[in-house]
């Protein structure tokens, strides 16, 4: 039975005493979730004064992004095993904002996932489609593509740590809205490639995010569906009633 997984994205919004605080009431705010793992991913400079802020919760600490380098000349950049370091239990890898605004590939994907689980760390791989990609029917097509090649070489040992997070990218700003089946269609083909790379328990086995604008609103009727097995939340994670509200929907 895969357990329901609730990640915030904060992006790159908060100061420090905000993070710190929005931390705190999320870690307060656990003890009321039942059979949800919580999990907030703070921008990379406040993840050690968050992660204070969640010591003895259930709350996991995440990144947003990491280099696909171990160390060296690579100015500006942050390595999985510092990630580790400073607490970091899981990094989410090829975001939508990633891909479109800073040009990340498939094999960039792939290549921080290889040396993210070689530190330990648990990944959270995006995939999803754009809006012309969508109308022109090509979904599945786009879908695959990137879960083969962000996801080569992976093990079937590996796969049990990688969470996989699909972003309807054609729904993120276009005010065009994801139905729950639309989700779940998705989910469901992402949980055959898996059964078809690996085998149906391991496939059973992996959780599944959905990361188009999920809410308080509408969590209950996308988790409902057999497929989704939590979300990656952006906006909604911001407010800790909000994003509280989102793993009580379960």
């Amino acid at each position: 039975m895969r357990k329901t997984l609730i990640a915030g994205n904060w992006k790159m919004n908060t100061d420090r005493a905000t993070a710190v605080a929005l931390a705190k009431a999320v870690a307060e705010g656990a003890a009321e979730v039942e059979g949800v793992d919580l999990l907030v991913c703070p921008p990379a400079i406040y993840l050690s004064a968050v992660g204070e802020a969640l010591a003895g919760s259930p709350v996991a600490l995440g990144a947003q992004n990491m280099s696909p380098e171990d160390n060296g000349a690579f100015t500006g950049e942050t390595s999985a095993t510092m990630l580790g370091d400073v607490g970091a239990e899981y990094v989410i890898l090829g975001h939508s904002e990633r891909r479109t605004l800073f040009g990340e590939t498939d094999l960039d994907v792939c290549k921080k996932t290889h040396k993210a689980l070689a530190a330990g760390l648990a990944p959270i791989v995006c995939v999803g489609e754009l809006l012309e990609e969508r109308e022109a029917g090509k979904t599945a097509e786009v879908i695959k593509s990137q879960f083969e090649a962000s996801l080569a070489d992976i093990s079937e040992t590996q796969i049990t740590s990688i969470v996989i997070a699909y972003e309807p990218v054609w729904a993120i700003g276009t005010g065009k809205v994801a139905s729950p089946e639309q989700a779940e269609e998705v989910h469901a083909d992402l949980r055959r490639l898996l059964t078809e790379r690996y085998t149906a328990e391991i496939a059973e086995s992996i959780r599944l995010l959905y990361g188009g604008s999920m809410k308080p609103g509408n969590a209950a009727e996308l988790l409902a569906k057999p497929n989704v097995d939590g979300g990656l939340i952006g906006g909604a994670a911001l407010k800790a009633e909000d994003f509280l509200g989102i793993a009580k929907a379960k």
